[in-house]
């Protein structure tokens, strides 16, 4: 393995819990090149990113060790240095960027200190000269009037622009391997579209190595020059990525490849009743400025959509972040304010009083993306699905209360013996369930599904669509699903309505939409989502 800019031999990485050692990564071995991408793929758990923390020694030690193994950097043992000099490494030779960028970056720090920071540790630059680079880096990652931002903080800035600012940090050293941990996963399709090629443009200017981390497959069909399949802390095949995608050896890349989400929308109901629909609906939030916070003007969160969905169909939203997706679908719920008729099952629900409400809070739920934020670590899973029967069915018995629970989690397809468990000993994929299990135990007629697969891996997304669709048949629900995973959208919608601005750009039957869609934007983002040059004809079979 001569000529290798990293070279990593039968790395272990063991984690001592409870006098307990669990080994996490097991004996993983690979290389990367000067100027090349590889790619490390598999499900949550399977030790990508500790392989990769491991790199840089960012693992929680003592509490983390290697009981075997190597990791060499231009010919140095990384594992074997001191903390003073793993640090002249990191950040300048090496650097990260993680999955989410809000999370990395300090909330209290504007962003010309945090990028002010790095320069300063590695190169001691300071005053005009530092502003001046970090001018130069957020031009190069296309921060649009890069003077306005300096005084930013990260909150001020969307999801694109925050992991921008994540990779003009990284870069600004002009490292000679970027590690790039799972960093579009929560970007929408054009914005994760022009990360990637960004990220691409500025490793052929600066001739850098890069490591990425990713659970999606489609990423790596564009970015990897070689990929790394692992599974259970073990790399179960390795080699180039055409070789690996085209003719995979092992049955769990097979498994993997074979893991997207079949297109099977629940079928257009003409003749079934309308169970919401809304007419010129407007969710506009006041701008107020000065000493007597007068009102300057509004931000059109959705301005004037009107919606039908009829029982057991499926309404696909799409659209970039802030384009109004998920305030719809509060808005609809009445969970924010918002103004327009809201009919639901033929009754109007706009202006109802709290108390008013909640007799249609029953047939009316929501599962949203996060399902560790939206479970109470506090609760059981017993009682986090018990407690809408608590609310909306008081007079059930403490045994039939058990049996719904114990029902529900047999339909999510989890083992009702687990039901005394936390939240926090699940994996992502068995929460999402826990929350649709939650959602499904008052047998509601209509459920928002707010981007509850974005998170999830290939394997596990493909399992919960499945689990969606088998409900909804077999209940008969109605689904309004958020997402800008188009993959997702089209296996489930019936139809489809694209969103931007706050507006309606064009709606209709999913699978003539996406055979045809009719606007600039929505071709925009079919492309985007499904790696074409042009607008997609017959997207749904690609």
């Amino acid at each position: 393995m001569s000529g290798a800019l990293l070279e990593v031999k039968n790395l272990s990485v063991a984690f001592r819990q409870s006098g307990k050692e669990m080994l996490a990564v097991d004996g993983v071995s690979f290389e990367i090149k000067k100027g090349e991408t590889v790619a490390l793929v598999g499900e949550s758990g399977s030790g990508k990113s500790v392989t990769a923390l491991s790199v840089m020694k960012l693992l929680p030690y003592p509490t983390a060790s290697h009981p075997s193994g190597s990791v060499h950097f231009k010919g140095q043992e990384l594992l074997q240095l001191p903390e003073n000099k793993i640090r002249a490494v990191r950040g300048n030779d090496i650097t990260i960027i993680f999955q989410e960028p809000m999370t990395s970056l300090n909330p209290l720090h504007t962003i010309e200190k945090q990028i002010g920071e790095i320069l300063l540790l590695h190169g001691g630059m300071t005053g005009e000269p530092a502003k001046k680079r970090i001018l130069e880096l957020l031009s190069q990652v296309g921060i649009p009037n890069p003077e306005e931002r300096l005084g930013s903080y990260p909150h001020q800035l969307s999801g694109g622009q925050r992991q921008r600012v994540m990779i003009a940090m990284a870069l600004a050293n002009e490292p000679d391997l970027l590690i790039a941990d799972e960093p579009t996963t929560a970007l929408d399709v054009t914005v994760q579209a022009q990360i990637l090629k960004l990220l691409k443009e500025l490793q052929t200017r600066l001739d850098m190595a890069m490591l990425f981390i990713t659970h999606d497959l489609g990423i790596v069909r564009k970015i990897a020059d070689r990929v790394c399949v692992m599974q259970r802390g073990k790399i179960v095949e390795q080699g180039d990525v055409e070789r690996v995608f085209t003719k995979p050896e092992h049955p769990y890349t097979k498994a993997l490849l074979a893991a997207e989400p079949k297109p099977d929308p629940a079928p257009l109901q003409p003749q079934a009743p309308v169970v919401i629909e809304t007419d010129d609906l407007k969710v506009w939030f006041p701008i107020k400025r000065g000493v007597m916070r007068k009102t300057v003007g509004h931000i059109k969160a959705v301005d004037g959509v009107s919606i039908s969905v009829r029982q057991g169909e499926t309404l696909g939203i799409v659209g970039e972040s802030g384009s109004g997706k998920t305030t719809l679908g509060l808005a609809i719920l009445r969970l924010i304010s918002s103004n327009g008729p809201i009919v639901f099952m033929g009754k109007t629900v706009q202006g109802l009083k709290f108390k008013e409400m909640r007799p249609f809070r029953r047939d009316m739920q929501i599962v949203f993306q996060d399902p560790y934020g939206a479970l109470s670590p506090r609760m059981s899973i017993s009682d986090v699905i018990e407690e809408g029967l608590w609310v909306h069915h008081p007079n059930l018995s403490e045994e039939e209360r058990e049996q719904r629970v114990i029902r529900a989690l047999n339909e999510v397809g989890l083992d009702p013996e687990t039901r005394f468990r936390y939240p926090h000993e699940f994996s992502g994929g068995q929460r999402q369930r826990i929350a649709v299990a939650r959602a499904v135990v008052l047998e509601p007629k209509f459920v928002v599904l707010d981007e509850p697969t974005s998170a999830l891996d290939m394997l596990i997304q493909a399992q919960i669509v499945d689990l969606l669709r088998d409900l909804q048949k077999r209940k008969n629900l109605t689904y309004l699903f958020i997402s800008h995973d188009l993959r997702v959208v089209a296996a489930l919608a019936s139809r489809l309505l694209v969103m931007r601005n706050g507006k309606v750009v064009e709606e209709g039957p999913a699978g003539d939409l996406f055979k045809n869609p009719k606007s600039d934007y929505t071709r925009a983002l079919f492309a985007a989502a499904f790696n074409l040059d042009t607008a997609p004809g017959g997207v749904v079979n690609q």
